[in-house]
Protein backbone atom coordinates (compact mmCIF):
# COMPACT_ATOMS: atom_id res chain seq x y z
CA UNK A 1 0.00 0.00 0.00
CA UNK A 2 1.39 3.47 -0.93
CA UNK A 3 1.38 5.90 1.98
CA UNK A 4 -0.28 9.23 0.86
CA UNK A 5 1.14 10.98 3.98
CA UNK A 6 3.52 13.91 3.69
CA UNK A 7 6.92 15.00 6.03
CA UNK A 8 6.65 18.31 7.11
CA UNK A 9 7.66 21.04 9.92
CA UNK A 10 6.88 19.85 13.50
CA UNK A 11 4.58 22.23 15.59
CA UNK A 12 3.59 22.88 19.15
CA UNK A 13 0.40 20.84 18.40
CA UNK A 14 2.28 17.69 17.39
CA UNK A 15 3.82 17.70 21.22
CA UNK A 16 1.96 15.27 22.63
CA UNK A 17 1.04 13.14 19.61
CA UNK A 18 5.47 12.92 18.91
CA UNK A 19 5.50 12.43 23.10
CA UNK A 20 4.09 9.12 22.28
CA UNK A 21 5.77 7.54 19.94
CA UNK A 22 8.66 8.52 22.29
CA UNK A 23 7.54 6.56 24.88
CA UNK A 24 6.71 3.95 22.50
CA UNK A 25 9.63 3.64 20.46
CA UNK A 26 12.62 4.29 23.03
CA UNK A 27 13.98 3.29 26.33
CA UNK A 28 15.36 6.05 27.25
CA UNK A 29 12.21 8.84 25.69
CA UNK A 30 12.66 12.25 25.72
CA UNK A 31 10.30 14.21 27.81
CA UNK A 32 7.72 16.37 26.07
CA UNK A 33 9.83 19.58 28.08
CA UNK A 34 12.74 18.59 25.81
CA UNK A 35 11.20 18.04 22.86
CA UNK A 36 9.20 21.33 23.32
CA UNK A 37 12.82 23.75 23.78
CA UNK A 38 13.61 21.43 20.23
CA UNK A 39 10.70 23.33 18.53
CA UNK A 40 13.14 26.96 18.52
CA UNK A 41 16.54 25.95 19.06
CA UNK A 42 17.63 27.27 15.30
CA UNK A 43 20.28 24.08 15.41
CA UNK A 44 17.19 21.63 15.34
CA UNK A 45 15.32 20.61 12.71
CA UNK A 46 12.00 18.74 14.01
CA UNK A 47 9.81 17.08 10.67
CA UNK A 48 6.85 15.05 11.29
CA UNK A 49 5.01 12.72 8.75
CA UNK A 50 1.35 12.95 9.11
CA UNK A 51 -0.91 10.79 7.32
CA UNK A 52 -4.75 11.47 8.13
CA UNK A 53 -4.22 14.10 10.88
CA UNK A 54 -2.30 11.53 12.46
CA UNK A 55 1.40 11.90 13.33
CA UNK A 56 2.77 8.34 12.92
CA UNK A 57 6.42 9.37 12.73
CA UNK A 58 8.87 12.09 13.17
CA UNK A 59 12.34 12.65 13.54
CA UNK A 60 15.21 15.65 14.63
CA UNK A 61 18.13 16.82 12.99
CA UNK A 62 20.69 19.33 14.18
CA UNK A 63 22.69 21.07 12.20
CA UNK A 64 26.23 23.00 12.88
CA UNK A 65 28.27 24.84 11.02
CA UNK A 66 28.87 22.03 7.78
CA UNK A 67 27.58 19.17 9.57
CA UNK A 68 24.99 17.46 10.77
CA UNK A 69 23.79 14.88 13.38
CA UNK A 70 20.57 12.77 13.33
CA UNK A 71 19.63 12.76 16.62
CA UNK A 72 16.04 10.57 16.59
CA UNK A 73 14.46 9.06 13.96
CA UNK A 74 11.05 7.02 14.83
CA UNK A 75 8.04 5.37 13.10
CA UNK A 76 4.76 3.85 15.51
CA UNK A 77 5.09 0.37 15.67
CA UNK A 78 2.13 -0.62 13.62
CA UNK A 79 3.55 1.48 10.56
CA UNK A 80 6.62 0.41 10.18
CA UNK A 81 7.92 -1.51 7.17
CA UNK A 82 5.68 0.70 4.38
CA UNK A 83 8.08 3.89 3.61
CA UNK A 84 7.88 5.89 6.57
CA UNK A 85 11.20 6.07 8.16
CA UNK A 86 12.70 6.81 4.27
CA UNK A 87 10.26 9.48 3.63
CA UNK A 88 11.45 11.27 6.63
CA UNK A 89 15.37 10.22 5.51
CA UNK A 90 15.11 11.78 2.18
CA UNK A 91 13.28 14.91 4.02
CA UNK A 92 16.73 15.36 6.60
CA UNK A 93 18.86 14.96 3.77
CA UNK A 94 17.23 17.73 2.04
CA UNK A 95 17.44 19.94 5.37
CA UNK A 96 20.53 18.60 5.53
CA UNK A 97 21.80 20.39 2.40
CA UNK A 98 19.68 23.20 2.59
CA UNK A 99 21.22 24.10 5.79
CA UNK A 100 24.69 23.87 4.63
CA UNK A 101 25.92 20.10 6.17
CA UNK A 102 28.22 18.30 3.74
CA UNK A 103 28.25 15.44 6.05
CA UNK A 104 25.97 13.83 8.23
CA UNK A 105 26.62 11.48 11.60
CA UNK A 106 24.31 9.50 13.47
CA UNK A 107 24.21 6.53 16.67
CA UNK A 108 22.19 3.24 16.66
CA UNK A 109 21.88 0.91 19.26
CA UNK A 110 24.13 -2.16 17.81
CA UNK A 111 21.02 -4.75 17.64
CA UNK A 112 19.34 -2.48 15.34
CA UNK A 113 19.95 -4.18 12.36
CA UNK A 114 16.97 -2.61 10.28
CA UNK A 115 18.04 0.72 11.07
CA UNK A 116 21.05 -0.04 10.20
CA UNK A 117 20.32 -1.40 7.04
CA UNK A 118 18.05 1.98 6.01
CA UNK A 119 20.93 4.30 7.57
CA UNK A 120 23.59 2.30 4.76
CA UNK A 121 20.92 2.65 2.01
CA UNK A 122 21.41 5.97 2.29
CA UNK A 123 25.11 6.18 2.11
CA UNK A 124 25.69 5.89 5.53
CA UNK A 125 28.63 3.70 7.02
CA UNK A 126 29.87 2.60 10.17
CA UNK A 127 33.19 4.74 11.59
CA UNK A 128 33.26 3.94 14.82
CA UNK A 129 31.60 2.38 18.45
CA UNK A 130 30.83 4.13 21.42
CA UNK A 131 31.36 0.84 24.22
CA UNK A 132 27.88 0.46 26.71
CA UNK A 133 26.79 4.03 25.28
CA UNK A 134 22.85 2.92 25.74
CA UNK A 135 21.45 1.96 29.15
CA UNK A 136 18.36 -0.27 29.90
CA UNK A 137 19.31 -2.30 28.10
CA UNK A 138 23.10 -1.52 28.04
CA UNK A 139 24.67 -2.25 24.90
CA UNK A 140 26.92 -0.53 22.17
CA UNK A 141 26.17 2.54 19.64
CA UNK A 142 27.36 2.42 16.35
CA UNK A 143 28.42 5.68 15.14
CA UNK A 144 27.76 6.04 11.39
CA UNK A 145 28.72 8.90 8.69
CA UNK A 146 27.57 10.32 5.39
CA UNK A 147 30.51 11.95 4.33
CA UNK A 148 28.67 13.14 1.24
CA UNK A 149 25.28 14.35 2.29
Amino acid sequence: MERTGAVRPMRAEDLESVARLEQTCFSESWSENLLRSGLDNRLDSYLVYEELGAVLGYCVLRTLADEGEIQRIAVDPAFRRQGIARKLMESMAAVARMKGAREVALEVRESNVSARKLYESYGFRQEAVRRDYYRNPAEDAIIMWNRRI
